[in-house]
């Protein structure tokens, strides 16, 4: 990501939301009507010109990963909600609408989006006229230029408190040094705390492909065994991988109008915080 230039994918991730909300079936997987007004009109209207690019297979399979991406971590925050953890931090949150829509049981999160400086920016600007949640604090960081931990340490983040982290579509493009950073931060917090993430097997060519065409290579990816191994000896107790027949029997219980299907690979988990093991 180029220096002060919002993240190009994550405004195509925005606008997949977004299509969801507007073309796709009821119900939906994902319930977010502040996905559409994040569109500008004229993007709106490009969306509505294109209905054949909607319903290409392509599109619908990436848009049902990323609307199974966000219902995950979003089913998992409820839980750990009810355990009684109050902080919530999206790593990389791009234009991440939950603060916006949060429902009842969330009014007690503090909620604290991390992303670079730039995208945040026009995340904003995109919501002018949508009040900010007085629970929402901001954090701008660039992932790779700074430390993420010594860039949470100036937000109000409770170190001292168990805390849920979200890192949906980021650990791709970072290092695999950053991306075990991340591991390590959440490591590092009090037992139950957990991480709930969306990672890449060496089989998402065709994604990564787009991703570099618009700028944002992916740089790190990930055996399933391997994320387990490291996550274990970092001190996570409890290591869930979603798969591809989980996902369907949650979110795809029966066949969709919208032709949407359930992705066909594992690429998402959470892992909770074990006791101290000193």
């Amino acid at each position: 990501m180029e220096a002060r230039t919002p993240s190009r994918t994550a405004l195509g991730v925005m606008a997949h939301r977004a299509i969801h909300q507007l073309f796709d079936a009821s119900p939906k997987i994902l319930d977010d009507p502040i996905a559409p007004s994040l569109l500008a009109e004229s993007e709106r209207t490009a969306l509505i010109a294109r209905p054949a690019w909607i319903d290409e297979p392509r599109s619908r399979q990436l848009r049902a990963r990323l609307v199974v991406r966000s219902r995950f971590a979003e089913d998992r925050l409820a839980d750990a909600v009810a355990r009684g953890i109050d902080q919530y931090v999206v790593l990389g949150a791009g234009y991440d609408s939950f603060a916006y829509r949060q429902p009842q049981w969330a009014r007690e999160l503090h909620i604290i989006e991390v992303d670079h400086p730039a995208t945040q920016a026009e995340k904003r600007a995109r919501l002018a006229g949508v009040a900010t949640p007085g629970n929402l604090t901001f954090a701008p960081i660039d992932f790779e230029a700074t430390s993420l931990a010594e860039g949470l340490r100036a937000s109000p983040l409770d170190f001292g408190r168990p805390a849920f982290f979200s890192c949906l579509g980021v650990l791709v493009y970072l290092t695999a040094e950053a991306a075990d950073a991340v591991f390590q931060l959440v490591a590092g917090f009090p037992e139950d705390s957990e991480l709930a993430f969306s990672f890449s097997q060496s089989g998402d060519s065709d994604i990564a492909e787009r991703a570099g065409a618009a700028g944002e290579p992916w740089l790190t990816h990930f055996k399933r065994a391997d994320v387990a191994r490291r996550l274990t000896e970092l001190g996570f107790a409890q290591i869930d991988f979603l798969t591809p027949v989980e996902a369907g029997r949650i979110y795809f219980p029966r066949p969709r109008s919208d032709g949407l299907e359930n992705p066909s690979r594992t690429f998402l988990a959470a892992a909770i915080v074990g006791p101290n093991r000193e």
